[in-house]
């Protein structure tokens, strides 16, 4: 089980680097970071389960979270890879039914867990501020919007570095510069993409050979800048991002 332990006395610049919490106003901030409580998750600790009752809006704090699934049929299915300063849960909490999916921790993970109750009696409490989350929500609606117009339009290659350039941009929520890393193994690409791992380190190949990324031990390091959010091109022999 999850263990609580003290939330640490300044969190808000650390969390200012996501760039909803951000724009948030500060009453809504504040009440994040006053409600807040941090609990921390072994590798392969269970957050939330699909179906289970929802807690609370949730933002990673160190680590990362798997949110995914098991089909019926024992496969497994993976959304996404939640890392520092990520927030989740907003549909739950939004809609108060049950989780969709499940987030499991990465490694040893910490996360910060706004109680559900609390909270939506702070924004019953002051409406205008239900917004703001309805704002978290479509950010991640836009982000799947793209990866889904991607799937059904570019080749894997062209996927699997925008989806990489996604990741290093927190799913389009990291303020400043996107990161140079990307810690996710093969397995996982394959289950993020629905292709074979076999697929994807043809792929990886493909787009170190063009200078796209270096492959490292236990992790992929992205050589180019991203320079927007509208997809990405390749051209000339080399990948070119526009996330």
């Amino acid at each position: 089980m999850p263990r609580s332990v003290p939330v640490p006395p300044d969190l808000y610049h650390a969390l200012a680097s996501d760039a909803w919490f951000a724009s948030c106003p500060p009453a809504l901030q504040t009440v994040l970071l006053t409600l807040g409580r941090m609990w921390v998750l072994g590798d392969g600790e269970t957050l939330f389960s699909r179906g289970g009752e929802a807690q609370g809006l949730c933002c990673v704090m160190a680590g990362m979270l798997r949110i995914g699934a098991l089909q019926p049929d024992g496969s497994a299915t993976l959304l996404a890879c939640i890392e520092p300063y990520q927030w989740l849960g907003e549909v739950s909490l939004m809609d108060d039914q049950p989780r969709t999916h499940n987030a499991v921790a990465d490694g040893e993970s910490s996360v910060l867990v706004v109680p559900q109750a609390a909270l939506r009696a702070w924004l019953d409490a002051n409406p205008a501020q239900w917004r703001d989350i309805g704002r978290l929500a479509c950010s991640k609606l836009r982000a799947a919007f793209t990866v889904f117009e991607h799937m059904a339009s570019l080749p894997l290659e062209q996927r699997l570095l925008q989806h990489l350039q996604l990741l290093a941009r927190g799913y389009g929520m990291r303020r400043g510069p996107a990161r140079q890393h990307v810690r996710l193994t093969q397995e996982q690409l394959s289950l993020m993409l629905g292709v074979s791992r076999q697929s994807i380190n043809k792929a990886l190949q493909a787009l170190e050979r063009q200078g796209a990324i270096s492959l490292r031990y236990g992790r992929i390091e992205l050589l180019q800048a991203v320079a927007g959010a509208e997809g990405v091109a390749l051209g000339d022999g080399a990948a070119k991002a526009q996330l």
